[in-house]
């Protein structure tokens, strides 16, 4: 148990903390990302250099570096998933492939493990941050809404521990988004297109 456990959590940091959005920045030729936008390397900050490709990759790779690891741990030990999901988001917000370990926000990734957990749930959640993107053009408030509704949904439709996975991974991207939530306190988040 020891030694899955030292296992999962090696996976789920390694693969969570690709810094995909610096790799596809560099790629593209797009500059640093930490002098962009908020700083962060997740593709909604690639998104604000209007690369739409480097952006969609890094939306893409951050998904299925989550889902990979989710579907190692399932291998490994299923009863350890809520472990690997909170690792894998820690490893994205704070990856250590980057010198002040400012990463993503983490929503591709709580996405990817969504996907593992429970797929139409995932493609429910899409559509309800596209409507709510659609009507605000604020990705932070279509992020903090849609992923907390998961919650409410998982309550009728999934099983109890589900619901504390997404609960325990909401709690983390509360956290990742507190800038974001402190400027719509404010009303001074930026909106997007």
């Amino acid at each position: 148990m020891f030694f899955e456990v030292i296992l999962i959590i090696y996976f789920s940091y390694l693969l969570g903390s690709v810094p995909s959005g610096v790799i596809f920045a560099r790629l593209f030729s797009l500059g640093e990302l930490n002098k962009i936008g908020s700083g962060n390397t997740g593709a909604t900050n690639v998104l604000r250099t209007g690369n739409y490709w480097a952006a969609g990759l890094t939306l893409i790779i951050d998904f299925f570096k989550a889902y990979i690891a989710i579907s190692i741990c399932s291998i490994i030990n299923a009863d350890l998933i809520i472990l690997s999901a909170t690792i894998i988001l820690l490893g994205h917000i704070f990856p250590v492939w980057i010198e002040n370990l400012k990463g993503g926000k983490g929503y591709a990734s709580f996405l990817g493990i969504l996907f593992a957990s429970n797929a139409i749930l995932m493609f429910l959640i899409c559509i309800i941050w596209l409507i709510i993107f659609l009507i605000t053009r604020i990705s932070s408030v279509s992020t903090l809404i849609s992923a907390n509704l998961s919650i409410f949904y998982s309550l009728f439709f999934l099983d109890l521990e589900t619901s504390l996975i997404l609960l325990t991974l909401n709690l983390i991207l509360i956290f990742s988004h507190q800038d974001n939530i402190k400027r719509l306190i404010k009303g001074t988040e930026s909106k997007i297109l």
